[in-house]
């Protein structure tokens, strides 16, 4: 295995063992009784405890299926019946949950269909055949007619809103009978909202594409990216595995259309970010794979930090926010500004008043809810 360039501070041994399964070549393993993510980690000597870690680890960063059945195979291949039994029942429950949540998810849209509305489902069927923990979809249908929608056909309830969410113009919907909740943004998209150049034309781009033996529309890929970097770079300040995984398969299936994406970006202000955010998956992934995603160098020279700023902490992958991140939402605002985009300028200029609350509210209660 190629040595580490970088390696984020706070690294546990879960974190190392998941990514060098989800990154790491086949074909590379000396044995297979080697955990892929270096020659101090055998599948022999996790113990249950460390699996149950690694479980924990891989359900918040949403990589379960993939994650655990490449370390199914590895002790399914060295005569690890154990070992092959724990990954063998864990995945079993995920696939359950998934297959539940799909029915429904299939259920929403084409009741929305049936109407005559627009639904994309976004985020959530990126991760297949994981999927996350909750259900993103987005619509240019009118609040009210979504509402009315969700109760009438589903008798769901509407979850309560926070600060951001407000904003943000999403409502989170309570199904009986699906433990995940469906959130669904309408007619905006960002952190607070002022993202309309990207979500007046998500719907009009998106395709339909089949999972788990149901079709859905889902965002063209330039969209897809956009949407993880405004979640991830310009939001959470945090990458999960998925990210990472999910958006380094695009590259190497030439699925990214880079003149598409940089037209795209740029004209939504947040360019800089999107190639901060393949940079810092190019340099994740050359931790396991020993080389990176093949980016062009328009991509590159754009990049306002990479990998090496990673720190790890709270099961996730940190970005720094001062003031790396601080100044890709400056330039965000700009363009914003430039294009006399005055509302949203103004929706987006909330922000940090919107974080310091959520800052406040986690030191003295230990939750950001109600805020972010």
């Amino acid at each position: 295995m190629t040595a580490k360039t970088f390696s984020p501070f706070g690294s546990s041994k879960s974190l190392d063992i998941l990514s060098g399964l989800l990154l790491h070549p086949a074909e590379a393993s000396p044995s297979p009784t080697e955990i892929p993510a270096g020659p101090d980690f055998r599948l022999s000597e996790i113990t249950r405890e460390e699996f149950g870690d690694l479980l924990a680890l891989a359900q918040s960063n949403h990589v379960v299926m993939r994650g655990l059945e490449r370390f199914r195979q590895l002790a399914n291949d060295a005569g690890d019946t154990s070992r092959t039994g724990w990954a063998a029942t864990a995945i079993a429950t995920e696939s359950a949950r998934i297959q539940n949540a799909i029915a429904v998810l299939g259920e929403v849209c084409d009741a929305f269909e049936a109407q005559g509305y627009d639904i994309t489902v976004i985020k959530s069927l990126d991760h297949w055949p994981d999927l996350g923990s909750d259900l993103d979809l987005y619509t240019n249908t009118e609040p009210g007619d979504v509402l009315r929608l969700m109760r009438q056909h589903f008798n769901a309830e509407i979850a309560s809103r926070s600060w951001g969410d407000r904003l943000a113009n999403k409502w989170n919907f309570v199904i009986p009978g699906l433990p995940e909740a469906v959130e669904i943004h309408m007619q905006r998209l960002g952190q607070t909202g002022e993202q309309i150049a990207i979500a007046n034309s998500l719907a009009r781009r998106a395709r339909p594409v089949l999972f788990g033996g149901h079709m859905f529309r889902v965002p063209a890929v330039s969209d897809r990216l956009m949407i993880s970097t405004l979640q991830r770079m310009y939001r959470h300040f945090y990458f999960r595995l998925c990210d990472i995984i999910d958006s380094a398969s695009l590259a190497d299936d030439g699925a990214i259309d880079y003149d598409d994406l940089h037209n795209s970006a740029t004209a939504a202000g947040i360019w800089e970010g999107v190639a901060t955010y393949l940079v810092i998956v190019s340099d994740y992934v050359e931790l396991y794979r020993g080389e990176g995603l093949d980016l062009p160098s328009l991509v590159r020279s754009s990049a306002q930090f990479g990998g090496d700023k990673l720190t790890f902490r709270r099961d996730f992958l940190r970005v720094p926010i001062l003031p790396e991140s601080a100044a890709l939402y400056a330039a965000q605002l700009t363009t914003l500004l430039r294009n006399r985009e005055f509302k949203n300028s103004a929706r987006l200029s909330l922000l940090p008043y919107l974080a310091t609350a959520a800052a406040v509210g986690m030191k003295i209660t230990g939750s950001d809810k109600g805020i972010w």
